[in-house]
Order: C-alpha cells, then structure tokens, then sequence
C-alpha cells in the first residue's frame, strides 16, 4: 500500500487525467450504446484530434518554458493556404512542397522567438501580434476562397492507413502484429529502467505493482490495436504522431536542450546562473513551435483535401488546454509530452462523445472550459499540498 500510494502521489497529475480519460470514456460509451468504442470511431478519434495532438506536443515545450502561443491556429492556416498555393496552383512535387513549408514554419517561428528571446517582448504580445497577421495574410493568400483538391500522395498524410503485409483476412494482421512487438518493447524498457534504479542506489517499484501496472497498460494498447485492426488498421498520421511522441520524449527527458528547457521554465535567473543560453533556447522553443504548427497545418489541409481561409480556428485553444489538462504547470516547468497527448484525448473524446449523444456546439464549448479551469485548479490545489 505504501509504494502504491507513492506511486500515485510522485505522479498525481498524470494519473489523476489517465484515470479521469478512463472514466470519460466509460461514461460515453454506455450512453452511446457502444458506439464510442466502435472500430471506425477509434480511428475518426485519431484522425479528428490528429493536429491537435501535434500542436500540443510543441506547445508543451512553450508552457514549460513559462511561455505562451496564441499564434499556432492562425499560422496552421496560412501553412496550409501556402500549401496549396506551391501544389495546387503552381503544382510543385509534394515532397518539395513539404519540405520548403517545414523550412517556412521554422522561418515563422524564428520571427517570434527573435521578438520574445532577444527583444524581450512578452509572449503574450508578440503571438497574438502573430495570431493577427497570419490569420491576414491566410485570407490574402487565399483571396478568400478555398484551394483544393490537394495530391493523393498528400492526402494520404491524414487520411491513408499502413498497408496489410498479410491482406486476405478479417483483421488488419500487420496493425496486431506491431501491437505486440511495441508491447514487448515496453515490457523491455520497463524491467531496464526497474534495473536501472536499483544499480544507482533508489527503490523501484514493488514487482506485483509493476507486473500491475504493465497488465494494465498492455490490455489497453491491444485492446486499442484491437479496434484499428477490425476497421483498416493503423492510419498513417498515426505513425507520425507516435514517430513524435518518442522522438519529444527523449528530447524532454534524455538530453541535455530538454533539461535546459525545463530549468528556464522552472526559474530563468537561476537557469542563467547556471550557464544555460536562456535566449538561445528560448528561441529554438518557438522556432520548434513553428515548425510543429507548419507540420499541424499541412495534416489538417491534407484531411480537409482543401486550404481554406476559415482552418485553425480556436487550435490554439485547444492545444493549450490539452497541456494544462494534461498535467502541465501553469508555473512552468512542469509538464510531460505524454500528459499532454493525455489531455488532448480528453478534449477529443469529450468533443466526440458530446457530438454522438448531439450535444449543441454551444454546450460543447461550455463544459470543455469547464474541464479547463477544474484541471488549472487541479493543477494548484495539487502544487499547494505538495
């Protein structure tokens, strides 16, 4: 009991949103009949939050480096209004297209981070100066039309799924066969880490707890494969969004720019002191942010199959709440990438449940800020006892 409780309290905000995530889900999925957890509505989850969960994974860096952008749905739409202005109407090869907008995101983030890292303007200022001009010079490229359809190659970004290498049967066999070598690898890193605590002297986990909690999680992920492999398998954004998550991970966790980030957000005087390039990193934080609302912006014309002027709206408010919800501090230098893709499944699974159960708009809005502000107080209540 004593290592459980331990558990829970050194990892509070994390698994007080998986355990709030599960009983959201509980909860729709009795009162849609089931219709929650259906095959094909597992993966309209995925697809629909798809940009969200992307952008959430840049702005989680921004609100652990005790910073803000309000900027990202207005800059996923001029992305997405520049690219289909090089391939529809000047039919440039989508690979280079993808490549110079990757290159234009970073360029559009940089601008920010100048302003914010060297000139010493607030965040808060300088993005939604940004959110304005972007949001302007959308419309302007566009001319206030749409601009589509967009290459097949393209749109198979958001919207084609990973090929069948046994095709001929019911399931997607290839979707459960990486199921259960992702699940071997967990267990894998599990134990290592288990290893890795008892060589330098602290107390890991009891065995049982551990054999618990990989039941737990290991039940989920192939119950999750389960339901993409019964519909087409896994979809491609999919494998870009998990490509993220890990690579992030071990940016936050492994290296020594993610330490740095997490030190200028927990105390930038100090960081200083202690011979971090708080300005420089600060600056790679928005140029990073740039390029992850380049990447954001591109997947949602690619499933739209269309650039429209109207594409972003309120994004920003979403990923920012998906960061909070999901465990990050609004202190800074608090927050994990997990927790923040946690907070956005909340967001997505409450905007999906909602609209199956045909909850208006209106109502939608009111109780995702409601969850908002419950997880903020969460998150001081929590910070308040520690």
């Amino acid at each position: 009991m004593e290592n459980l409780a331990r558990l829970f309290r050194d990892n509070i905000r994390q698994y007080g949103m998986v355990l709030a995530l599960l009983f959201i889900v509980g909860f729709f999925q009795i009162l849609t009949g089931g219709i929650l957890l259906n095959p094909l509505n597992v993966t309209n989850i995925i697809l629909q939050n798809s940009y969200i969960l992307i952008l959430a994974i840049g702005m989680l860096l921004v609100i652990v480096a005790f910073q803000i952008d309000l900027s990202v749905g207005s800059l996923a739409a001029f992305i997405g209004a520049v690219s289909g202005v090089m391939m529809v109407t000047m039919h440039m090869p989508f690979w280079l297209s993808m490549i110079l907008i990757l290159a234009f995101g970073a360029l559009l983030g940089a601008w920010h981070g100048f302003w914010i890292a060297y000139i010493r303007i607030p965040a808060f200022i300088v993005t939604l100066s940004g959110m304005l001009l972007f949001r302007g010079l959308t419309y302007v490229t566009l001319q206030g039309q749409s601009i589509g359809p967009f290459p097949e190659e393209f749109q198979m970004i958001a919207s084609g799924f990973l090929p069948d290498l046994f095709a001929g049967t019911g399931l997607h066999l290839t979707t459960l066969l990486l199921s259960l070598l992702a699940s071997a690898a967990f267990v894998w890193a599990e134990f290592r880490k288990r290893a890795a605590l008892k060589k330098y002297g602290f107390e890991p986990l009891s065995l049982g707890l551990t054999v618990a909690k990989l039941v737990i999680i290991l039940l989920a992920l192939n119950a999750f494969a389960l339901a993409l492999a019964s519909y087409k398998g896994i979809p491609n954004v999919l494998i870009l969004l998990t490509a993220l998550i890990l690579l992030y991970t071990f940016i936050a966790n492994k290296t020594i720019p993610g330490r740095h980030i997490y030190a200028l957000g927990g105390n930038e005087k100090a960081a200083a002191l202690s011979g971090v390039k708080t300005k420089r990193v600060l600056f790679w934080v928005f140029v990073n942010m740039g390029v992850m609302s380049a990447l954001s912006g591109m997947v949602f014309a690619a499933r739209l199959n269309a650039a429209t002027p109207k594409a972003g709206t309120g994004f920003e408010l979403d990923a920012i709440a998906a960061c909070f919800i999901g465990g990050a501090s609004t202190a800074g230098g608090i927050g994990t990438v997990m927790g923040a893709m946690i907070g956005a499944l909340v967001m997505g699974v409450l905007n999906n449940g909602m609209s199956l159960l045909g909850v208006g708009i209106d109502w939608q809005q009111a109780i995702k800020g409601m969850v908002l502000l419950l997880a903020v107080t969460f998150d001081v209540f929590s910070k308040s006892k520690g």
